[in-house]
């Protein structure tokens, strides 16, 4: 079964009871990978729990799909070994790169959208695939520098991946609005131009603000409530899909329950005022 077409939070462990006595609008779950890759204790213990009341994704953020170098063997298997444990409704992946040889570096890295990465990740996202046994989501990056050679442009590069290996599209509305700000674009010709056919979720999330106006960089930090720009994308998005799974991401700077849960009870909100409007 699919995700529902709901509102999501990004779980944290010291939400889980408020989480079990008031969810709210909370009709999913998202959790990173990497952090249930162990052998048992409380995490898995919580996230059954969970996933008894919601549906559950799960959110990697190892794999280095875009890297140039074969998939961690290892890593896919703990990732198969989790994914058959909790047998989640979703599971996603970034269109980056976080490993050269023995070295894995804490961030997720853009790539040069050429022919060859193309055929690369696209030989990458059919291993996972095939692993796994279920079709994956693939996340656009926030981006803040681009690559003289590339050839492909961002939306039609992740067509392309979306066409031929059959996987899905995870479009995360905050990256498109900092990236457009880092380089420069129009965000709503972006969207205009992104596959959203393929999309299976929604990802939203806040950002910092470093620099002046004249020069500034936008991060995509998830420490901060979703921007008012971002949600005025997403409900221009959801005006052409219709209804669709949205997460609210905050890792870090994490806020107290009500917050997370007001932020997820906006998203739930223009979800449901697209239920009965035909999709543009």
């Amino acid at each position: 079964m699919p995700l529902p077409a709901r509102a999501g939070i990004g779980f944290k462990p010291a939400h889980f009871t408020q989480i079990l006595q008031d969810p709210g609008p909370v009709g999913f779950i998202e959790v990173h990978a990497e952090n249930y890759m162990g052998a048992g204790g409380a995490p898995h213990a919580m996230l059954d729990r969970l996933h008894a009341d919601h549906a559950l994704s799960v959110h990697g953020v190892g794999l280095s799909i875009g890297g140039a170098q074969p998939l961690d063997r290892d890593h896919l298997a703990r990732l198969q070994g989790l994914l058959a444990r909790h047998r989640p409704e979703s599971f996603s992946e970034h269109l980056a790169w976080s490993s050269h040889g023995a070295a894995w570096l804490n961030d997720l890295l853009p790539l040069p959208y050429t022919d060859q990465t193309l055929a690369t990740i696209c030989d990458h996202v059919d291993q996972v695939q095939d692993t796994l046994g279920m079709r994956m989501l693939l996340e656009n990056p926030a981006t803040y520098l681009t690559f003289a050679e590339s050839t492909w442009s961002e939306t039609d590069f992740l067509r392309q991946i979306a066409r031929r290996t059959g996987c899905g599209l995870l479009l995360d509305v905050n990256n498109v609005f900092v990236s457009a700000m880092n380089h420069r674009f129009d965000p709503l010709d972006y969207l205009a131009e992104f596959p959203l056919d393929p999309v299976g979720e929604i990802h939203l999330a806040g950002h910092e603000v470093d620099g002046t106006a004249d020069d500034r960089l936008l991060i995509d930090s998830h420490a901060r409530p979703v921007a008012d720009p971002v949600w005025s994308l997403f409900a221009d998005v959801l005006a052409r899909t219709g209804p669709l799974p949205t997460l609210i991401e905050w890792d870090n700077d994490v806020p107290e329950w009500p917050v997370l849960r007001a932020e997820a009870q906006r998203a739930a909100t223009l979800i449901d005022e697209t239920r009965h409007v035909p999709a543009q």
